[in-house]
């Protein structure tokens, strides 16, 4: 009965596989959580990854296409691949293609969501503010999208 165990397990895991990447640890609790108990789903994963079907590297420069197209700034984008168990080296692998360009993706999601116009008042800035933090962006990034509004022209 484990060897159909085992086969099903493996026809699970090609499924959810077809449909994106997956991190090790995501597609770990997927099956877990489908009722395959760990004796199984640890060597699965290993066969996998040796096969070359499960790859974090894959997964994670996809996730981070994936979020950047989204207007997601750096902090979160690593935030949650951390969070599905990507090692902090394939991050960085991962993000490298986009490290010039987060100052000019901030100011893309800011003008998208808020409009190119002059920021009027404080609290209209602070609240710009927060939305680019809110969607992973580092201070300077923040301060080079706000600045691009034209907004330190007013002080």
């Amino acid at each position: 009965m484990e060897a159909r165990d085992s086969s099903h397990a493996r026809d699970q895991a090609l499924r959810l596989l077809a449909r994106r990447e997956h991190s090790i640890l995501e597609l770990r609790r997927k099956l877990v959580g489908r009722g395959y108990g760990e004796e199984i789903v640890t060597p699965l994963l290993s066969e996998l990854v040796e096969e070359g079907v499960l790859s974090e590297e894959r997964f994670a420069e996809s996730y981070v296409r994936s979020r950047v197209g989204q207007g997601l700034g750096p902090y979160r984008i690593e935030r949650e691949l951390q969070e599905r168990g990507v090692s902090d080296g394939k991050i960085e692998s991962a993000m490298a293609p986009y490290a010039d360009g987060w100052n000019s993706t901030a100011v893309a999601v800011r003008e998208k969501k808020f409009g190119t116009g002059r920021i009027d008042g404080f609290t209209e800035r602070a609240r710009q503010q927060r939305f680019l933090q809110y969607r992973g962006f580092t201070h300077e990034q923040i301060r080079a999208a706000i600045e691009r509004s034209g907004s330190e022209r007013q002080q």
